[in-house]
């Protein structure tokens, strides 16, 4: 199965679109939840900061690459949200599409390394819900960040991050993954290129500090030369045995 331009949640009328396929056979599957990268001001489901679901169905996955509102349009935190919608709709639509929602991963790259890690540490935190299955919960088992932001404060583009009503230095702390990390957070593997010049390694390297401090679970795979990574074969790999750990544990 795969469907194109999906709606998985819509705001103000408007549909919040996702690609979705799903294996062959009997469920229940495990789920791969993919956000792009594109410093929440661009990008889409289907470009190189997100995965392929029909690849991932043929690994055996439900697989869904989702749009967000990107800041262009509506200010943050409405990416988040709307992220946070896309969980929700697993959740709600288990039964239907044969889900097993005690193994649901995401996926960011860049801006959506942040989302996911953000889900991962703070979770719903004071947002408030929007898109729809409001009475859906967020829960899923890990988080995979490749490249992704972790302190907006320190990051030039996390100018980009602009909540109305708000001052900006709180909204961007608050919207921070490394502000949040606990023991009790959700398991992340991290990876991250010394020579990543849109978001510097220290964002990696001090989140990685902060949750070996907290004895927060994760992985930290440490490039030094692949820059800003998409994902692609490489990222792939570690992905799918991070995956495989996380599910035999479970």
């Amino acid at each position: 199965m795969y469907q194109e331009n999906f709606v998985y949640g819509q705001v103000l009328g408007a549909g919040l679109l996702a690609d979705i396929a799903a294996p062959d056979g009997q469920g229940p599957f495990p789920v791969i939840l993919s956000m792009h990268g594109g410093r929440w001001i661009r990008g889409d489901k289907r470009d190189q900061s997100a995965i392929d679901v029909r690849q991932w169905a043929e690994f055996g996955y439900f697989a869904m690459s989702i749009d967000y509102r990107l800041v262009t349009c509506t200010p943050a935190p409405a990416c988040y949200q709307d992220a946070l919608c896309a969980v929700r709709w697993v959740h709600a639509h288990r039964q239907q599409y044969q889900l097993d929602t005690a193994r649901v991963f995401l996926v960011g790259m860049s801006a959506g390394g942040h989302l996911v890690s953000l889900a991962a540490t703070l979770g719903e935190g004071r947002f408030e819900r929007s898109g729809g299955w409001l009475d859906q919960p967020h829960t899923f088992t890990a988080a995979i960040s490749v490249s992704g932001a972790y302190e907006l404060r320190k990051l030039d583009w996390g100018s980009g991050w602009i909540p109305t009503g708000q001052p900006w230095d709180e909204a961007r702390r608050y919207a921070s993954p490394i502000e949040h990390v606990a023991v009790d957070n959700r398991p992340q593997l991290i990876l991250h290129s010394d020579d990543d010049r849109s978001v510097p390694i220290k964002q990696a390297t001090d989140m990685v500090a902060a949750l070996e401090k907290a004895g927060a679970p994760h992985q930290f795979v440490h490039y030094t030369d692949r820059g800003h990574m998409p994902i692609d074969d490489e990222i792939i790999v570690q992905m799918r045995a991070f995956i495989d750990r996380a599910m035999a544990s479970a």
